[in-house]
């Protein structure tokens, strides 16, 4: 059976993806930072929970050491992810960005993902099929954030745009050194959750279908590309 880890997976789009896999006939870890969150989620999908805060090195390890001692992990999807908002639920533009405001997205969204990764990697490296999906975003495409009248164009904030676009440089070159992994970039959409103060156009079921797909992509599969649900991006 293939072993899943979604980190952020109480809720959102790693909670409908942590179901579709489950249906797939994966076995899923439910990666959360609140242990009680993280238990409802799991006994309501039948998963199973680790209790995983991206941001610590302590907790990140002792989530692999748990999942190492309870068999390994074939699939791992670094979900979990910040946007900053204002109080009224905008997004800060350049005028307001901060060292401080960039470092807290990098922590999460890049750090914590790196951390992440390099924890499990391990782990990943004795699967006979690993695969690693990364959520990214289409802010990341520097094609599209460029291209005048767009949606992406008109996005005002910076820390955001910049860390997922980090997470796209990391996949290229992970995929590059791992040869033997499938290592992806997914973009799911503007998808309606708690990230975006649900402003999003689309629903989780939705958004989260790019990541099932690439969760479950086999040894022949793609590598080191960024998709969503129509194929590959611009980078």
């Amino acid at each position: 059976m293939t072993t899943t880890l979604i980190t952020g997976a109480n809720k959102g789009l790693g909670f409908e993806a942590a179901r579709r896999l489950l249906e797939a006939g994966h076995s899923v870890y439910i990666g959360s930072r609140d242990a009680e969150r993280g238990r409802l989620a799991a006994e309501r999908l039948g998963a199973r929970l680790v209790v995983l805060d991206i941001t610590d090195d302590a907790s990140v390890a002792a989530a692999a050491k748990s999942i190492e001692a309870e068999g390994g992990l074939d699939v791992l999807v670094n979900n979990a992810g910040i946007e900053a908002r204002t109080p009224d639920g905008g997004v800060p533009g350049a005028a307001d960005l901060t060292a401080d405001a960039m470092r807290t997205q990098f922590d999460t969204n890049v750090f914590g993902l790196v951390r992440v990764t390099h924890a499990f990697l391990p782990l990943l490296q004795r699967s006979a099929a690993p695969v690693v999906v990364n959520v990214s975003s289409g802010l990341a495409s520097l094609t599209r954030v460029s291209a005048e009248g767009t949606p992406t164009y008109a996005y005002p904030g910076v820390a955001y745009p910049a860390s997922k676009a980090a997470v796209n440089m990391i996949t290229v070159q992970y995929a590059k050194a791992f040869p033997g992994m499938r290592i992806n970039a997914v973009e799911p959409g503007y998808t309606a959750t708690d990230l975006n103060h649900h402003t999003g156009v689309q629903t989780v079921e939705q958004g989260a279908e790019i990541i099932v797909r690439m969760a479950q992509v086999g040894p022949d599969g793609p590598t080191g590309g960024y998709f969503d649900v129509e194929g590959p991006l611009p980078w």
